[in-house]
Order: structure tokens, then C-alpha cells, then sequence
């Protein structure tokens, strides 16, 4: 079994430095990158990225639904770990923390991909992968 890597990025790039020059659109440019990512990492990760996107723009209406949406994107990171053959490190509870404590967690998200990505020494987004469960 395999799947598609994802793109391995700078956490301040991400974080603070494209937000700010785009006025907040990279922001939710790379939360959908980060959940397309996961669904196209390992298939058995369902998620659909535009619902997830939603979640955290139009969601604010009800409240509740943009913390579900970052808690299960550090689930799915999580999922992702696993999949690598790697321990699941990253905690849906640490992102939410951060998401509530001045928007940190691409920070944490971004970071904790990096290193799937760096478990596979890097390799060009888009690249067939092997997964390990």
C-alpha cells in the first residue's frame, strides 16, 4: 500500500509570514492543503478538505464546528504518523490548545508533518510513498 507525500514547508513561513503578505488567505490556502494531504496520503483517512475548509471560515456562525475541524485535523496527523510507520506524536488537543491561543497551531501541524515528510527523506510532493499499516 501506498500514498502521495505532501509538501514539506517552513512553520514560520506558514504561520506568520505568508498570512500577513496575503492578508490571511494563505492561511486557509494551506488548511486545505494540509487535510488534501492527508486524504491523499493514506485513502483510508477520510476527509473532505472543503468541508474542513468551511469548518473553519463559515463555521464560525455556529461556534463550535472550527475547533472540531482543527481537533480532527490533528487526528488525521496523527493517522498520518501511524501510516508512516511512526509513532503518533501529534496531539489533537495540543493543536486545539494553540488554535485558541492566538492561532499557533499551524506551528505544531506543520511542524509535526514535516517530519513524516522527513521520515521518507523529503521526497517531492506528489511521490508515491510506501505506507507501513
Amino acid at each position: 500500500m501506498s500514498g502521495r507525500a505532501g509538501k514539506t514547508r517552513n512553520i514560520f513561513l506558514v504561520w506568520l509570514i505568508w498570512p500577513l503578505i496575503t492578508l490571511g488567505i494563505y492561511h486557509l490556502v494551506w488548511y486545505y492543503k494540509v487535510n488534501r494531504e492527508a486524504r491523499d496520503f493514506d485513502q483510508r483517512i477520510e476527509v473532505n478538505p472543503v468541508l474542513a475548509l468551511l469548518a473553519i471560515t463559515v463555521g464560525w456562525l455556529v461556534i463550535i464546528p472550527p475547533f472540531v475541524s482543527v481537533y480532527n485535523t490533528g487526528l488525521r496527523i496523527a493517522r498520518m504518523q501511524q501510516s508512516a510507520g511512526m509513532q503518533r506524536n501529534c496531539n489533537p488537543w495540543i493543536g486545539l490548545i494553540l488554535f485558541i491561543v492566538a492561532g499557533l497551531y499551524p506551528l505544531y501541524y506543520q511542524h509535526e508533518l514535516n517530519q513524516i515528510w522527513a521520515h521518507y527523506q523529503i521526497p517531492e510532493e506528489g511521490e508515491q510513498v510506501p505506507l507501513a499499516a
